[in-house]
């Protein structure tokens, strides 16, 4: 079976432009020009009908017809004011393009930092490089960061002020060869004076509750980032306390599969700096009411031109919830929002207190908390207008909120040794925190 391929990648400016694209060594010239005109039409398109925000809603992945019937593919993705393009001319799956998209712009923002089209103009020959060295005639190739810095050198103001002055490297100075590890993903020769390795474990929680505060859906995901700083070649042995709550892992290429398989424990040789060990899901049964760590009572009545609401919130969280922010759009109509609050056991800092209002972009009541503390309770009670007759308000809220201190499924690192020939001891850290986004149906 022949290895997928990608015919290249362009870049497009916030108007549309093409700021910089591969060579498209398997497809005509013009081929790359009609998926950038295929691409701004349907932009143009989405404009034309919903203003700038139809904009958001085109789909991901683009039907381009072809001459001869015979038409092609494009996925997008957007990325601050840029938008990266990747024609498809074969039968592939589209994950396979996202996924190495991500990729990209994964290691784009380790050498440049935030991605932005000044940026990308500014360090053109750079990102060039990179492209060529990912993608060699259509084949994902070197798409490992520490790999890649040995070859592609990242940018600094000396190796600018070298290559302004003509020389590629300061005289004396030794870099090592690309390609010279045995391992892909890890640079030869590492030392630090400090070694040190930490681990984050962030799970996203995504739920759906009904009227009566039942949960309709409910999924847990999760990874486990890794920021290493050990000399040599570490062999790490990294095992979970309750590994049985991680399903359908995907793991990174450092990952003893088999080991997993046999003793659910991580054995790997960590690449070098920053990255995501593993992703995974939280396994089932379904979550319970309880295991969503707050609950709505909203009690909404819609008049002419007009509506009333009480809203209570409680927190059923046994820790400090972070970053809440409570979102009801009130219909495209709404003007203004009256509202006051009460509390029990709420924030008791000036800093922490809550603040809400009317959003002018989304027309939505929104009520922000910076911090909630445990069992405690909110009530925010008042009216909205609105230029319709019958708001068409939405029948949902939407909460989003971060723990700071836990994961939210429990899942806890039991112990991590160094296991190969290296006799230093690390310092180690591991950290737990929790995302949810839950809509509370009313």
């Amino acid at each position: 079976m022949p290895l997928p391929s990608l015919p290249g990648l362009i870049i497009l400016d916030s108007l549309g432009k093409p700021i910089i694209q591969t060579t498209f060594r398997t497809t005509p010239p013009a081929f790359p020009l009609l998926h950038i005109g295929a691409f701004n039409d349907a932009l143009s398109r989405a404009s034309e009908k919903e203003g700038e925000a139809g904009k958001e809603g085109v789909e991901n992945v683009l039907y381009v017809p072809g001459a001869g019937g015979k038409g092609s593919a494009l996925c997008w993705k957007q990325d601050g004011d840029l938008r990266f393009l990747c024609p498809v001319n074969e039968d592939l799956d589209p994950l396979f393009v996202f996924s190495f998209l991500n990729t990209f712009l994964s290691i784009l923002r380790d050498y440049i930092g935030d991605i932005s089209a000044s940026r990308v103009r500014d360090n053109f020959d750079l990102v060039y490089q990179l492209l060529e060295e990912m993608l060699d005639s259509g084949h994902p190739l070197t798409t490992e960061p520490n790999a890649l810095r040995d070859i592609v050198l990242p940018p600094s103001l000396l190796n600018k002020l070298l290559s302004a002055a003509g020389a590629s490297s300061l005289p004396g100075s030794t870099t090592a060869m690309p390609f010279a590890s045995p391992i892909p993903w890890r640079r030869p020769g590492v030392r630090y004076n400090n070694n040190e390795v930490y681990f984050d474990i962030v799970e996203q929680l995504e739920a759906i509750v009904g009227r009566n505060g039942a949960v309709l859906s409910g999924d847990v995901w999760g990874e486990v980032k890794c920021q290493c700083r050990l000399s040599g070649t570490p062999d790490l042995l990294l095992t979970f306390s309750n590994s049985r709550l991680i399903t359908e892992p995907s793991f990174h290429p450092c990952i003893r599969f088999q080991r997993w398989t046999r003793d659910r424990a991580l054995s790997f040789v960590p690449p070098d700096g920053h990255f995501t060990l593993l992703n995974y899901m939280v396994a089932p049964p379904p979550l319970a009411p309880h295991q969503v760590p707050l609950q709505l009572r909203p009690h909404i009545s819609i008049g002419t031109n007009t509506g009333s609401f009480e809203i209570v919130f409680v927190s059923r969280a046994g820790k400090t919830l972070e970053d809440v922010k409570l979102l009801w759009p009130l219909g495209e109509g709404a003007t203004s929002v009256q509202a006051s609050m009460s509390s029990a056991n709420g924030p008791a800092n000036e800093k922490d207190r809550t603040s809400w209002g009317l959003d002018p972009l989304s027309k939505s009541l929104e009520w922000r908390i910076p911090v909630l503390p445990a069992s405690a309770s909110l009530t925010l009670k008042g009216t909205f207008s609105s230029s319709e007759t019958h708001p068409r308000t939405s029948p949902a809220i939407q909460i989003t909120y971060t723990m700071s201190s836990s994961t939210i499924s429990g899942l806890k690192v039991e112990s991590l040794k160094l296991v190969g020939a290296e006799s230093y001891k690390p310092f180690k850290g591991v950290r737990g925190s929790g995302r949810g986004n839950v809509e509370w149906r009313w």
